[in-house]
């Protein structure tokens, strides 16, 4: 490790597991002190601050439901009093719905639109807010999606709120540069709970490794992705989308 985020504050939300907590624990592996949020796994989370401090790294839990206002604006101002500032926003949360359209309720819709959609957005209108404010720049990198780019049957509520991420973060860039970079990650199909067959049936999850690289990736492979954004190798990057997706989508 190099140490490039030595001195950094970091918030990562959905970090207590899965691709948020990879995340988090690359940003302390490279000196970042870093806020460890998530909704409802108080217990994972520890797991999560636990595994940063066995290696030498600096974390703390931070409760924080993206779907929230009033939970949002507790747990950034938790964080902040403990981190004293903000350097890197990592918008993460997410959920999973497999569901033909003809069988999605209104509800459905709503809940996955309001963690993978208003949350982003909620979460960085206050990340932003607090960036701005401190006027020292900063970075926000928000997790989309490779479906993303293109629709998939059974998936249309998800693939929509992932499209609206990429869609979230070029607007930001332009709205928030030259100072603050906003940019994004849009992961392939990564070994997660998301990618279980409790959130996705058998015949799905075999699709997924049907790629160039014939292997689902690792929440590493996408942490060291967000290490690059949050650091100063990123410094001429905003509005950008890096893919690790094994060869699933080639723009």
């Amino acid at each position: 490790m190099t140490g490039q985020l030595a001195e950094k504050r970091a918030l990562v939300t959905g970090a207590s597991r899965g691709i948020g907590r990879a995340i988090a624990r690359a940003l302390a592996a490279e000196g970042a002190r870093v806020a460890v949020c998530y909704g409802a796994s108080p217990a994972k989370a520890d797991e999560t601050v636990a595994s940063i401090a066995d290696a030498g790294g600096e974390a703390f839990p931070i409760a924080l439901d993206v779907s929230d206002e009033a939970s949002i604006a507790a747990g950034f101002a938790a964080a902040l009093d403990r981190l004293g500032g903000l350097d890197i926003l990592v918008s993460n949360a997410g959920v999973m719905l497999q569901r033909p359209l003809l069988e999605m309720t209104a509800a459905d819709y709503d809940w996955l639109m309001g963690v993978n959609l208003r949350g982003v957005y909620l979460v960085g209108r206050e990340g932003l807010r607090i960036l701005r404010e401190q006027a020292n720049g900063g970075r926000v990198i928000n997790v989309a999606s490779d479906l993303g780019y293109f629709g998939r049957e059974d998936f249309s509520a998800y693939c929509a709120s992932k499209a609206g991420v990429l869609s979230l973060t070029r607007s930001w860039a332009k709205e928030f540069g030259p100072d603050i970079l906003v940019n994004a990650i849009a992961p392939g199909p990564i070994d997660t709970d998301m990618l279980s067959l409790e959130a996705m049936s058998a015949e799905w999850r075999e699709k997924e490794e049907q790629i160039p690289l014939e292997r689902v990736g690792q929440p590493e492979e996408v942490a060291s992705v967000a290490v690059f954004l949050a650091g100063p190798g990123a410094s001429f990057m905003t509005g950008q989308v890096i893919d690790p997706n094994g060869g699933s989508v080639m723009p």
